[in-house]
């Protein structure tokens, strides 16, 4: 357990939980921490999903600017690349990973609320890459994962301009999954996580991989991830489990041991 960073593992789903007053700004501290949660959530095999939560407050405000602010262009090209490897490593973590979105999501903390594979954003809460403002641009994944999420020109509207997007807009754009009253961010979000958890954990982590993956892919070879993958599963006793309790009780019944 960090200083700043903290896991917790109740039931299947681990918290991932920033709390660094008073805006979770993340700097390189907070940066080694994440990774070394990540690292733990990665190898765990207790933790068949996650949550990304901030706090009731505020979810992260960015990166820390005046920390920031003194650094060289040898300085932070070492910290770009290692920030880019902590949020690689949260995006491609083998199981669901549920963003809870209080208050601000901004710059670096909108960018890691970008890893997760769902984000459910309080009524207040606001999202926004507002680099430019600074004279520079987002680099931690802002530029890619938003691009990808709702396409270019929607993507270069918000970091060309560095605005900050309000939940209702967030969620017409895509980049919510879902806009919950604000004390029921982290609860929607759990629960949302515990869905998964109970889940097949093996199939639910071939799925993630032949989506993620298989965007980089042309069509063709996508599919071919997606075969390849599909038929490994007939290999695991979920799949066994899945299909006898179908056949016997019907649809959405079976209890999965995630081997």
């Amino acid at each position: 357990m960090g200083e700043y960073v903290r896991l917790d593992v109740e039931d299947g789903v681990g918290t991932l939980r920033l709390d660094r007053p008073k805006m979770n700004a993340i700097d390189e501290q907070v940066r080694r921490e994440l990774h070394a949660a990540g690292v733990e959530v990665r190898d765990r095999p207790d933790v068949r999903a996650l949550v990304l939560w901030g706090g009731e407050r505020v979810f992260a405000a960015g990166a820390d600017i005046k920390q920031m602010s003194t650094r060289t262009y040898s300085d932070m090209v070492g910290w770009a690349d290692l920030l880019q490897d902590t949020f690689r490593l949260l995006a491609r973590l083998p199981v669901p990973v549920v963003a809870a979105v209080n208050g601000y999501a901004l710059g670096g903390g909108f960018e890691l609320a970008l890893t997760a594979d769902v984000r459910v954003l309080g009524e207040r809460a606001k999202v926004g890459l507002p680099e430019i403002t600074l004279g520079i641009m987002p680099g931690a994944g802002g530029t890619q994962r938003l691009a990808r999420l709702v396409g270019p020109a929607r993507a270069k509207g918000m970091i060309f301009s560095g605005r900050h997007v309000a939940a209702d807009e967030a969620l017409a754009l895509g980049i919510a999954d879902s806009v919950v009253p604000d004390d029921d961010v982290y609860s929607t979000a759990r629960a949302i996580a515990a869905s998964y958890a109970s889940g097949p954990a093996i199939a639910l982590r071939a799925a993630k991989q032949a989506v993620d993956d298989g965007i980089e892919l042309d069509l063709d070879s996508g599919l071919r991830l997606e075969s390849n993958l599909f038929a490994g599963l007939f290999a695991t006793e979920d799949q066994k489990a899945g299909m006898t309790s179908f056949l016997s009780q019907g649809p959405g019944k079976a209890t999965f041991a995630g081997r």
